[in-house]
């Protein structure tokens, strides 16, 4: 449920009058009165014999009486509206919740014979207009501070009473403007998805993302098609700007302007500013890119959770900030339609979860501010990049979800998970192609997962000094445990102490340096043979590439690479880097099934 305030400097006679009309698109059924200040005020809607202006008289008889000291403001006018999905309210409730409202705003204390006049008058099924005005029968003015906030307080009592659709509280005044309800249909008159006031604050919004100073926000803007209005001072600095969309005009034919703070809190030029020295402005450091913009900024992103954790809401608002402008420019770096659409549709989600009555410490965020500028120039290739920040961003939405509902931010919580949703589906598109491309490159041949595998090793020889190893011959990686000793001699070159493989008999002790002794001299017994494995087991040695020894260091003993060890090296990175939410699980997994099965 949604109360609106809003007031007037004129009589109520004209407000009555569109409340008991048929509305601008005959939408108004069945106007009538469902409460008053009095219970038995005249109902035109339901009695033919009483008019809208006596109705409007009766209301304005305590103003009439003050002249010349009645307030500029007159007329108090709250519609309040149930969700589409809400079930339709009884006439005695919508007259309940009337009189809810005005005692919570201070219109009309319960209990206050003297408080101002108001009615309720009902002409659709799923919501009430209160008018009243603002001159108490006392003569005395209302006490109605801040009305607007104890009005959606109350509004959140009533959706649990009533069981209706609960709304997220706001934060106080960090919210977007909505859009009128003219602007609304003037919207459906024009044939338009959205509002001129959504169009320009997604592309002003867009603008200031890419840009890094005030020229080339300006320009930006031009370029886009829209036509900007600059306020300077006197000293020739820029204090503010207007836009309006080409075409869009009033009745007189003049263009409609929106000044950033209108469009949003954060688009005012002062707020921009801040974002903009917070980036990298150097001609010559912006020519050299020292790392891909694509990984720099996937990495910032990453980082994003752990800023999140910290105690430092400035910074961590700052990062939320920096997130929000990285998924605006997205839509605008590929050209797919359905893969574009639900990142648009990610942006304009996260962007209320990007502001808060927190301020935003900016230069704890330049790294990922600079790179997400880059990403305009610098494209994605095979789309890999594009997949691997997605990846990236859905933790760190996740992140931010989570700060919100710890820093009671409910609203920024909703629009968190909101746009995970959508970042979800974008990434499902985003990652086909490069999974793709992963499986057509997987090795043909793979060490089996279910089979541990075992090499066989070559009998062994005794060396000696006069028969050299030939060349050419290379030493086994590994090998199982014999079932038997094997004999070696002490001063073989294979000797292996303390490996548990091989066993080397002690040598006897001497009796003295030089010494010798008759088992000295006796001829060493020859080493038992060792069988082969099997021959199901065999499997050919290894190549003896730079890529196979580096793999075979850093690996384990191959008899003992099974299971997830023994996937293919593509597979174990991916596996690795790949968070274990839902949707990087199901990445791994489909990148692992395809490098352990036979081509």
């Amino acid at each position: 449920m949604i109360p609106k305030i809003l007031t007037g400097r004129t009589s109520s006679t004209g407000l009555i009058r569109y409340l008991f009309g048929p509305g601008r698109a005959n939408e108004h059924t069945d106007p009538h009165l469902v409460a008053s200040w009095n219970g038995f005020a005249p109902d035109p809607g339901r009695n033919p014999q009483h008019t809208t202006a006596r109705l409007a008289r009766q209301l304005d008889q305590p103003v009439k009486v003050l002249g010349d000291r009645a307030p500029k403001d007159k007329v108090w006018h709250c519609p309040v509206r149930a969700d589409p999905g809400d079930r339709y309210l009884s006439d005695a409730e919508w007259a309940e919740v009337a009189r809810r409202i005005v005692h919570a705003t201070g219109i009309a204390p319960n209990g206050d014979p003297e408080a101002c006049r108001w009615v309720a008058v009902r002409h659709a099924p799923d919501h009430i207009h209160i008018a009243a005005t603002l001159v108490r029968q006392d003569g005395k003015r209302p006490t109605r501070d801040f009305d607007r906030k104890n009005a959606q307080a109350e509004a959140r009592r009533i959706e649990i009473d009533y069981g209706l659709r609960r709304l997220n509280p706001g934060d106080g005044g960090s919210a977007a403007k909505r859009p009128t309800s003219k602007e609304h249909f003037k919207a459906r008159r024009t044939g338009q998805a959205q509002t001129s006031r959504e169009l320009l604050r997604a592309r002003v919004r867009q603008a200031a993302a890419a840009t890094r100073s005030e020229t080339e926000f300006f320009t930006a803007l031009e370029g886009m098609g829209i036509k900007v209005q600059i306020r300077y001072a006197p000293s020739g600095d820029a204090l503010g700007y207007k836009v309006a969309l080409p075409g869009d005009s009033n009745k007189a034919g003049e263009l409609v302007y929106f000044s950033g703070s209108t469009l949003a809190p954060d688009l005012s030029l002062p707020r921009i500013r801040e974002r903009q020295t917070a980036t990298d402005t150097t001609p010559g450091r912006r020519a050299v890119r020292r790392t891909d913009p694509w990984h720099q900024a996937t990495a910032s992103i990453d980082r994003i959770p752990a800023a999140l954790a910290s105690d430092e809401a400035p910074a961590a608002q700052a990062h939320l900030a920096a997130l929000g402008e990285t998924l605006d420019l997205l839509p605008a770096v590929t050209d797919r339609g359905a893969l574009r659409s639900e990142l648009r549709q990610a942006a304009r989600g996260f962007e209320r979860a990007t502001r808060s009555r927190i301020r935003a410490d900016h230069q704890h965020v330049r790294a990922l501010r600079n790179a997400a500028k880059e990403l305009l120039h610098t494209p994605s290739g095979d789309g890999s990049g594009l997949a691997m920040l997605l990846n990236a961003a859905v933790l760190a939405v996740i992140a931010a979800a989570r700060w919100h509902a710890s820093q009671q931010h409910a609203q920024q919580e909703a629009a968190a998970r909101q746009t995970l949703h959508h970042l979800q589906a974008a990434y499902q598109q985003a990652a086909t192609q490069p999974l793709t491309e992963l499986r057509r490159h997987t090795p043909r041949r793979t060490l089996s997962a279910a089979t541990p595998t075992t090499y066989a090793r070559p009998p062994p020889t005794t060396p000696s000094a006069s028969s050299p190893t030939p060349p050419g011959t290379h030493l086994p990686l590994c090998s199982p445990t014999p079932s038997k000793p094997a004999t070696i001699p002490p001063n073989s070159s294979n000797t292996r102490p303390g490996s548990g493989r091989w066993t080397t008999p002690a040598s006897p002790p001497r009796s003295s340096p030089g010494a010798s002794t008759a088992s000295d001299n006796a001829p060493h017994p020859a080493p038992e043979p060792k069988p082969h494995a099997p021959a199901a087991l065999a499997q050919p040695p290894l190549p003896h590439s730079p890529s196979a020894r580096r793999l075979s260091r850093s690996s384990p003993c191959p008899q003992s690479r099974t299971g997830a060890d023994a996937e293919a090296p593509t597979a174990r990175w991916l596996r690795a880097y790949t968070p274990g939410t839902t949707t990087q699980r199901a990445w791994a997994s489909s990148v692992t099934s395809a490098s352990t099965s036979p081509v």
